[in-house]
């Protein structure tokens, strides 16, 4: 496949060179909006202008929706102003409002003196709920309809109304603007007579979310009830707009990938990996690296405490990777598990005895293999095979019997501090690895040299 590309964005490189440009518009007349996206990203940013004239009208409004904010400054600065109209034009209002959060304000001037008054009345209102609410992602167009319409009515209006709306599968149900019931259009296509009232056919259980509602958790529900949109409404009932599934959808992807490079230990970036400059990289891992070494202190700390005792028994010293490994891997996997419920909703702050509980049969049946295994290493491979004399039984025992308490400890520890930073508000991935490996580490020092003093004194 990656060959293919490379051979395609040659391909599309050439005939440009060779001027063939009614070519390129027939190759692309035929790919999807994010498949030109994805080109744009690997051909010289000069061409993208080129390339984005050659696009259908149809066509031009869904990539640009598509593509990363640099290349829609970059084509922004290089329409003329009925270009920048036409597209503008085919946008949602949604959508120009996402365009103008994330531009600069000479452009965002520019945007404006090119919107008709009453679109930019709707993005103004767009652009005033918070960030991270459902008013923030919704859509204004929708179609709805008034109790008492009849059926051929109904259809009539979908068909004159239906192409400016991005989800006319399902109709809301007004009255004097609050939300009373929903529609789908197979319900007005099946209705025996085009003469009856919608009244009998509406739905009254319509589930709804509030302008303000977490954005994370309204894509939650549309994943939850399998829906295809969910109305919003404003405090006062009245209905403001809908939330599509593929609004959700880019939520729940945009959520995930900040998780991911939080529980790696990295600042999220809201650029993609090619878009970012070794500078960009830099900033979003200095902060966590920095952050990490000067925890990782504690450690140090620890071994120098003990130091004293290490040289009496300095065997001990070749056994500290693998038990601190093993022990940031325990916390490890507990925090993924927790984090990964707690984000899909399994478990709450309430359900902490019962997890605990079972992430402490867990680790005892883990630590009781785990220490198991070692006791062969520790007796075949150091005592027989390397001939290390200093592997006394004591010593041994000392080892697993560490290995067993630090599982326990980290399992506790993994699975406790995610569901209490989600108690404070805060994002529960803050405590996955490499942060839960840190705390463990320096735990599973104490609690070695803690029982390497009770057993051999």
């Amino acid at each position: 496949m990656a060959e293919f590309k490379v051979k395609f964005e040659d391909t599309i490189c050439s005939l440009l060179a060779e001027r063939k440009f009614s070519t390129i518009k027939d190759i692309l007349s035929t790919m999807a909006a994010s498949d030109i996206t994805a080109l744009f990203e690997r051909v010289d940013e000069k061409q993208v202008p080129v390339i984005f004239r050659l696009l259908s009208k149809d066509n031009a409004a869904d990539v640009f929706v598509e593509m990363d904010n640099d290349f829609q400054e970059l084509l922004i600065k290089s329409f003329s102003d009925s270009e920048l109209k036409s597209i503008l034009d085919e946008l949602y209002a949604a959508d120009a409002a996402d365009l103008i959060e994330e531009m600069p304000a000479n452009v965002v001037d520019r945007i404006l003196s090119q919107i008709d008054p009453d679109t930019r009345k709707e993005i103004n209102q767009l652009l005033q709920y918070p960030e991270d609410s459902a008013g923030s992602i919704m859509t204004t167009e929708y179609v709805s309809l008034c109790l008492g319409t009849t059926v051929g009515e109904a259809i009539n209006h979908i068909r004159k109304t239906g192409i400016n709306n991005r989800a006319f599968y399902t109709c809301y149900i007004t009255q004097n603007k609050k939300l009373v019931g929903r529609l789908s259009v197979k319900d007005l296509l099946l209705a025996k007579d085009d003469g009856v009232k919608i009244d009998e056919l509406v739905k009254r259980d319509v589930i709804s979310v509030n302008t303000l509602d977490d954005k994370e958790q309204v894509a939650k529900m549309l994943s939850k009830y399998n829906f295809f949109a969910i109305p919003v409404v404003d405090s006062d009932g009245r209905m403001v707009g809908i939330i599509s599934f593929d609004d959700a959808l880019e939520v729940m992807e945009d959520e995930a990938t900040e998780d991911i490079e939080i529980m790696g230990g990295m600042t999220p970036s809201e650029k993609t990996y090619l878009r970012s400059t070794p500078l960009d990289l830099f900033k979003h891992r200095i902060i966590w690296l920095l952050l990490l070494m000067v925890s990782a202190t504690f450690t140090g700390m620890i071994i120098t405490n003990f130091e004293s005792a290490l040289a009496v028994q300095v065997v001990l010293t070749a056994f500290i990777p693998m038990l601190m490994d093993t022990g940031g891997n325990s916390g490890s996997q507990s925090s993924v598990t927790i984090i990964r419920a707690l984000s899909l909703g399994e478990v709450e702050f309430r359900d902490l005895p019962t997890v605990v509980w079972k992430e402490i049969r867990t680790a005892v049946l883990c630590g009781i293999t785990l220490a198991s295994a070692c006791f062969v290493k520790l007796l075949v491979v150091d005592r027989l095979i390397l001939k290390n004399t200093a592997v006394t039984p004591f010593v041994m025992l000392v080892v697993c019997l560490t290995m067993a308490c630090t599982v326990l400890v980290a399992k506790i520890i993994g699975c406790v501090l995610p569901m209490c930073a989600r108690k404070m508000n805060l994002d529960p991935a803050v405590m996955a690895s490499p942060f839960i490996t840190t705390i463990v580490d320096a735990v599973s020092l104490l609690v070695y040299f803690t029982i390497a003093n009770v057993v051999l004194h």
